[in-house]
């Protein structure tokens, strides 16, 4: 099946808030964003515009939902539509214990009929497409027959789009550090997945350091790639995606057009109270591995927790980043930050 969605950037807690989201999206167009993992219970007794509110830019963007209900992820799926989401994601791959100790993410690769149930309550919500990212096993359960009836299940419910961490979880033993590092990366499954199922889209994830490991693991049969971490820690790494995977120019010429951007982003968020280091945050990699890189990450993470921080800083990252100032950083307050 085809898969328009060709590259997507991982759904990672903390990381891929709203601010990241934005910022990614000034380096790609194409890409598909995911929101961090929400939880049914926050969206339906919590603070539910704070958690679905995106900006417009971050098209297309997709809400990851974490839950094991399916009355509950229905209704979530519904507000996931009408706040304009492309595509709403049931987490059936976090191990942490946490999430195990509320009954879903990886553990309910366990309870694959319910898995279907909670896709087809939520398919008959929405109109957008609901998809699931798990792992290849769990524990003791990571054959290839595992695997299989999971996906045939959830499948047989209408999910026709999977998102395959290339690494079992192990639910017990293992920090989430760990189960993204110590279980050894198997491909050949995703890739065995994939050709057994050509009318799904199977979206390889999991290892993916760059665009040309990304590249090599797509062919006839795995739709789509995903990377987390290293997109986040190399943002720039992105600026190649909308022309390697999409055949399209890409969204912008330098690094220098994203920092202004940002800076009328910045002071719109910040006027209406958002502190700028909760911005600049995830910015701290964008010169990640040039020259003067870790000046422009030590302005961002250190000026931008000053209580007096606003969109200035931007223009005090573009001046050391020009080379205008060599030994010392002018700040907009005229006070220094040593280069």
């Amino acid at each position: 099946m085809t898969y328009a969605h060709t590259f997507s950037v991982a759904p990672m807690m903390d990381w891929t808030t709203r601010h990241c989201r934005f910022f990614l999206r000034q380096i790609s167009t194409r890409a598909l964003l995911y929101t961090e993992m929400v939880t049914t219970g926050a969206l339906l007794h919590g603070d539910t515009e704070r958690f679905l509110a995106f900006d417009p830019a971050e098209h297309p963007v997709a809400l990851q939902l974490g839950g094991s209900d399916p009355r509950a992820l229905a209704q979530c799926a519904r507000m996931a539509e009408a706040h304009g989401y492309d595509e709403v994601n049931l987490n059936c791959g976090c191990p942490s214990d946490r999430v195990q100790g509320g009954g879903f993410g990886a553990c309910l690769m366990r309870e694959p009929a319910l898995v279907a149930d909670c896709v087809a309550a939520m398919r008959a919500a929405c109109t957008i497409p609901v998809t699931v990212k798990c792992r290849i096993g769990v524990d003791d359960c990571d054959e290839d027959a595992f695997l299989e009836a999971f996906v045939d299940t959830v499948a047989a419910a209408g999910c026709e789009r999977f998102i395959v961490h290339a690494r079992k979880a192990w639910l017990q033993g293992l920090s989430p550090k760990q189960n993204r590092e110590v279980p050894p990366l198997n491909y050949a499954r995703v890739d065995a997945l994939a050709a057994a199922h050509p009318e799904l889209s199977i979206v390889l994830n999991g290892g993916l350091r760059d665009l040309d490991a990304a590249r090599g693991q797509l062919g006839s049969d795995v739709a789509g790639v995903m990377l987390g971490r290293a997109a986040y820690e190399n943002p720039w790494l992105l600026v190649d995606v909308d022309s390697r995977f999409h055949d399209a120019p890409p969204a912008v010429d330098c690094r220098e057009t994203v920092l202004e951007r940002m800076r009328d982003y910045i002071a719109r968020e910040h006027a209406a109270g958002v502190p700028v280091a909760a911005i600049t945050r995830h910015m701290l990699g964008l010169y990640r591995g040039q020259p003067r890189g870790r000046a422009f990450r030590r302005l961002l993470g250190e000026t931008a927790r000053r209580p007096d921080a606003d969109a200035g800083i931007i223009d005090d990252a573009l001046a050391l980043m020009r080379g205008a100032v060599p030994d010392t950083l002018p700040r907009h307050d005229n006070s220094t930050v040593p280069a």
